[in-house]
Order: structure tokens, then C-alpha cells, then sequence
């Protein structure tokens, strides 16, 4: 078996679309290959897409579109990360989250909310949310509390500083060492301290140089040869632009595309992508060509 067609499992502490439930009450999500993590932001300043699906209607209709074409997740976000921005007031977020949320919940596809706070996880989850995807990597003790109590895996991110300051000369001394370190350390404190599972994500543009990122993405299949699944999330991201000229993030699904098949091909579980359909179309035929 090739590494782009393992088998990759997301354990949750309650039922979730697609997975099976297990003798201890858990239930596992289960799928082979490198599955989609379609992006769905209802923000109006996202580095890309910022306003495109504010609307409910348009965020509807996008995620519809993206179930359909077979992505694994929707992620939905509602705070801008993108480098230098300005955070939002939780309540804010809520109410660009919750009504995304609660029409989505009973369709047949696994929600994760990008939050990094608290509070917002918290509503997200009871609005029907499975999974909370945390740029900050669940530093703050109360994020673990709130997904250990709901049932609930979450993404486990590296960033350097936050993202009002993340690309102010980040440094480091092995970049990949301290990256897969620190996800490696923080995936054990939280699942200790009972959240069920965990994805790992190098954290690609977040607090790093393009030397950083090249040398993350490289050694993708050292991070997947450990315990727990790992998602690469570069599309549209600054690098594409440093790489290939492309200075309009819009246009940046070809190198994105790029980036995710070598990911695919080291053995990452997800990639997180914004043109959804095109990934999950590149990744079966890239599969079914495998020997």
C-alpha cells in the first residue's frame, strides 16, 4: 500500500456524518487516502475570498456545492487570520457562524468551525459544529475544555506569534524540529486532558519565511509518520506568489494544487483547500494512478 492510499481515523465523542460507533461510545470517522477540507469563509476581509459568501444564501449554496463535489469537511471560519488582521468581537463572530451552522448541521457532511476563541467554539458546537480547528493550537486551557466536554477532535495548529504580528521576521533555530515538536507535545497535553482526537497542521504562512515553508512541506512524511492524521492547509497562500509570481491570491489554485498533491504523496490525511471540487478531483486521479 502506498502512502496516498492509507487509512486514516478522527474519533469524536458523539455521532457525526460517516462514522461508525465503536464498543466505548466513540465514534470513528474513518476514510483512505488524502481527503478535502473544503474552506467556507463568512467574513467580509478574508486574504482571498473575503465577502464572496457573507450572504447566507451564498454560504449556503457554496457548501452545498462542496458536499456535493465530496469533500470530507467544511470549514467554516468567521474571523479573518490572514496576516495583520484585526480580531473581531466573539459576538460578531457568532452571528456571521450560527446561522451557516445550524443549516448545515443536518446534511450529511462534518463541520468544523476555524476559531480561536473559546466561547465561540462553545456556541459553534452547540449549534451543531464536530470539530474546531484552533490556529493558536489549543494554547488556551479553556479551548481544551470546551472541546474535551463536547466530544469534540480539534485541529492542533503551529503559529508563530498571532496574526496581527506573525510575519514581523519569524526565526528559528530548526524550523522543522520546533514545528513538529511543539504539535507532537501539544497533541499529547490535549488529548490527556480529554479531547478525543487530533489533527496536526504545520501551520503553513503562519509565522514563517518561505525557506520555513519550503523546508515544513518537505518533510511532510515526518510528521505523517506519527500517530495522528495531518492536514496541510497552503491554498492561496503568500508562497504560491514567491514561488510562481502570482501576486492576485485568487489565482493561486494551480500551485495550491500543487503543494496538496505533495502533500497527498507524503500521506497527509486532509488538505485544505478553497477550490474544493478541483482537489478532490486531482486527488482521485492522482490515487488511481498509484501502483
Amino acid at each position: 500500500m502506498t502512502r496516498t492510499t492509507r487509512t486514516h481515523t478522527l474519533t469524536f465523542g458523539r455521532p457525526v456524518p460517516g462514522a461508525e460507533p465503536g464498543p466505548d461510545g466513540r465514534w470513528r470517522l474513518t476514510w483512505t487516502g488524502t481527503a478535502v477540507m473544503g474552506i467556507l469563509n463568512v467574513t467580509p476581509d478574508s486574504f482571498s475570498d473575503g465577502g464572496k459568501h457573507a450572504a447566507l444564501d451564498a454560504a449556503l449554496h457554496a457548501a452545498r456545492r462542496m458536499r456535493d463535489a465530496g469533500v470530507l469537511i467544511l470549514d467554516i471560519g468567521g474571523e479573518s487570520t490572514r496576516p495583520g488582521a484585526d480580531p473581531v468581537p466573539a459576538h460578531t463572530e457568532l452571528d456571521r457562524l450560527l446561522p451557516v451552522i445550524r443549516a448545515l448541521a443536518g446534511e450529511g457532511v462534518v463541520l468544523s468551525v476555524d476559531t480561536m476563541k473559546p466561547e465561540v467554539a462553545a456556541g459553534a458546537l452547540r449549534a451543531g459544529a464536530h470539530l474546531i480547528n484552533d490556529v493558536t493550537g489549543l494554547r488556551d486551557p479553556e479551548m481544551v475544555r470546551v472541546c474535551a466536554e463536547a466530544g469534540a477532535p480539534a485541529c492542533v495548529m503551529h503559529m508563530q506569534g498571532e496574526p496581527r504580528t506573525m510575519q514581523k521576521n519569524p526565526v528559528y533555530a530548526d524550523v522543522v524540529a520546533e514545528v513538529h515538536g511543539f504539535l507532537r507535545a501539544q497533541a499529547a497535553r490535549v488529548l490527556a486532558a480529554g479531547v478525543p482526537d487530533v489533527l496536526l497542521d504545520p501551520g503553513i504562512g503562519f509565522g514563517k519565511t518561505l525557506e520555513h515553508n519550503l523546508a515544513l512541506l518537505r518533510a511532510t512524511h515526518a510528521l505523517t509518520a506519527g500517530l495522528h492524521p495531518v492536514l496541510i492547509a497552503a491554498s492561496r497562500k503568500r508562497l504560491i506568489d514567491y514561488l510562481a509570481g502570482v501576486p492576485d491570491a485568487a489565482q493561486r489554485d494551480p500551485g495550491s494544487l500543487a503543494i496538496h498533491l505533495h502533500a497527498a504523496r507524503q500521506g497527509a490525511a486532509l488538505v485544505r483547500a478553497h477550490d474544493a471540487a478541483g482537489h478532490v478531483q486531482a486527488l482521485r486521479v492522482q490515487a488511481a494512478l498509484e501502483p
